[in-house]
C-alpha cells in the first residue's frame, strides 16, 4: 500500500517509536476549511473539522489559525473555536510572540502542514486529513518508517526516489 501521493517524505525517515515521534506545526484556514465559507459571518461547522483539530491537539501538534480575517471577525473565529475546545498555538503568526513588521518579516508563516480549502486539489474531507496526519497509527508508516517532515508540494518522483532509497538501505535510515 503506497501513501497518498500528496503526502511524501522529503527528509530522513526513521522507524516510529514513542521517543522519536515529532509533533508538527499545522496551519489551518478558517472560512471554507473549519466552517462553510460565509465570510464575514461564521458558517456552519464542516463535518469532523473541530473533532479532528481537537484530536490533533491531543497528539501535541501545534495548531495555527491562518486566515484572512482580522479585527472583530478574527476574534469571533478564535472564540468560535475556543468554545468548541480548539485552542490555537498562534493566530496568523508562526509563533505567539511574533510581531509582524513589513520591513523585516514576511506574512508567510512557518508550518509543516497547511490545511486550506484553496489547495490546488481542494480540501479533502476531515476524515482523510486525520488519516494523513495521524501518522503514528498509519500502517504504512508503522511498517516502513515515519516521515520527519512533509513537503508542501510533493510529487510522485519524490515518492519514487524515497521508496528506492528505502529499499536500498534495507530499512536502515
Amino acid at each position: 500500500m503506497k501513501p497518498d501521493a500528496r503526502v511524501v517524505p522529503t527528509v530522513p525517515i526513521c522507524k516510529f517509536t514513542a521517543e522519536n515521534y515529532v509533533s508538527m506545526k499545522i496551519a489551518v484556514d478558517f472560512d471554507g476549511t473549519i466552517v462553510e465559507h460565509k465570510y464575514p459571518a461564521i458558517g456552519k461547522e464542516l463535518l469532523f473539522a473541530i473533532e479532528t483539530l481537537r484530536e490533533l491537539q491531543k497528539k501535541n501538534h501545534q495548531l495555527i489559525l491562518w486566515t484572512i480575517r482580522s479585527g472583530k471577525e478574527l476574534e469571533e473565529a478564535v472564540e468560535f473555536c475556543r468554545q468548541k475546545g480548539v485552542e490555537f498555538y498562534a493566530v496568523n503568526k508562526s509563533y505567539p510572540e511574533e510581531v509582524f513588521d513589513p520591513e523585516t518579516s514576511s506574512r508567510k508563516i512557518h508550518a509543516d502542514v497547511f490545511i486550506d480549502d484553496r489547495n490546488i486539489s481542494g480540501l479533502p474531507g476531515w476524515g482523510e486529513i486525520w488519516h494523513l496526519l495521524n501518522i503514528q497509527e498509519n500502517p504504512y508508516f508503522r511498517e516502513h518508517g515515519l516521515p520527519i517532515h512533509f513537503g508542501s508540494h510533493p510529487t510522485q518522483k519524490l515518492y519514487d526516489d524515497w521508496e528506492a532509497s528505502w529499499k536500498e538501505s534495507k530499512g536502515r535510515f
